[in-house]
């Protein structure tokens, strides 16, 4: 990829309703780091525009005519293995956003993300990491640390003392703060305080990232028993 040109992260969107288009152009417009390359309605067309402006990230639709969000991500993918693609999601397309980010993508958004969600997804992705939506739910979640999407096959398994493996181990079953604080017996705050230290240490940007980089990297190896968001 070509990375950032004049200070700002190179931009292409596909999809094909113009209204969601036209309102994602102009929130990416407003913000000075990004500066948009091209729009494309379908996947063949967004393929070709990649080829010709050579961006570095891509927002893209799953569900488009012609050719989808999942054909044209496997074939970007491959010519180019660096591009950032997020995929662009409704509610309850958990399997294509599996579908997705197994050929290619390296995280989605729900369509009614907020703009600093957005924003930070493109950074996340530009910078070669994954971004997961906040809003993302337990199905998902598990569909995920399941499936052959594995962003972290390069990286080694960060060293985590046995606290900070429990409480990861206890956020990953669905443990509110107030119940892991009564279960190891310590107060809100210091929990609070582990679950924001262990993401740091982790680089992971929400609760989604840390369940799937704990499992992915093999630092925790148990069943998601109940997870939510």
């Amino acid at each position: 990829m070509t990375g950032i040109i004049e200070n700002k992260i190179r931009l292409v969107v596909a999809d094909d309703h113009e209204i969601f288009r036209d309102g994602l152009r102009n929130m990416l417009l407003k913000t000075d780091s990004f500066l948009l390359c091209g729009e494309a309605v379908n996947g063949e067309e967004l393929i070709n525009i990649v080829r010709q402006t050579k961006p570095d990230v891509v927002l893209t639709d799953i569900s488009m005519p012609e050719m989808d969000g999942v054909q044209a991500s496997a074939i970007l993918h491959a010519e180019f293995p660096l591009l950032g693609i997020i995929a662009l999601s409704m509610h309850g397309e958990d399997n294509f956003i599996i579908d997705m980010l197994e050929a290619g993508a390296k995280g989605y958004l729900l369509k009614n993300s907020s703009k600093d969600e957005i924003s930070e997804a493109i950074f996340s992705v530009f910078q070669g990491e994954p971004y997961y939506c906040k809003t993302t739910t337990k199905n998902l979640t598990q569909l995920i640390t399941t499936s052959s999407f594995n962003p972290y096959k390069q990286h080694k398994a960060i060293e985590l003392n046995n606290r900070e493996r429990e409480i990861i181990k206890l956020i990953a079953e669905g443990f509110t703060n107030k119940e892991i604080a009564q279960k190891v017996y310590l107060s809100n705050r210091t929990v609070e305080g582990l679950r924001l230290k262990i993401m740091e240490k982790l680089d992971v940007k929400n609760i989604a990232g840390l369940i799937v980089y704990a499992f992915k990297t093999g630092i925790l190896q148990t069943k998601i028993q109940k997870y939510n968001v």
